[in-house]
């Protein structure tokens, strides 16, 4: 597989995104450090062949941090897992911005309430970050709890979503 990489800068600092052959997203994160992003992936996932071009989704990213919350929604993702990580990574593209869960609503709302720590296995192995919005998740008392870009930026991304 061949991909393309594209860093923009973001008021959260540069924000580097992997796209396939296809413009889907395989991962995103907060540096400009390409070997961070494709740590996100899993060995066998990784691309070949990655070259400097552009990505669909900058345009998507530079939206939302202008305001259009939503302009993520639409960008495709390509994503390789569990199809219990499927459904999650799935479920939280449905987490409306402003209105975080906690990782036991998001257990619950993938049929498992009692399954805490996979809920938060799948946002903590979600490599597409910002486009699989899972930093909605928080701690059941309301702390940021992990990200895998910083609790900094996490926190970021919140007050955003929370003042739109």
């Amino acid at each position: 597989m061949t991909a393309i990489i594209q860093t923009i800068e973001t008021p959260d600092g540069a924000f580097t995104i992997l796209a396939d052959d296809e413009q889907r997203v395989l991962a995103s994160g907060w540096t400009a450090e390409q070997d961070e992003i494709l740590a996100r992936l899993t060995v066998r996932s990784r691309p070949v062949d990655v070259s400097k071009g552009q990505t669909d989704a900058a345009a998507a990213a530079l939206a939302y941090y202008s305001g259009e919350l939503t302009a993520i929604d639409d960008v495709r993702v390509a994503q390789f897992g569990t199809e219990m990580q499927r459904r999650g990574w799935a479920a939280l593209r449905t987490i409306d911005p402003g209105e975080p869960l906690t990782y036991t609503d998001f257990a619950a709302a993938l049929g498992q309430p009692s399954a805490v720590r996979a809920a938060a296995s799948i946002c903590a192995r979600n490599a597409p970050a910002l486009f699989v919005p899972c930093h909605r998740v928080l701690r059941t008392d309301g702390s940021l709890g992990g990200f895998a870009w910083g609790l900094d930026v996490k926190e970021s991304l919140l007050a955003r979503e929370a003042a739109a």
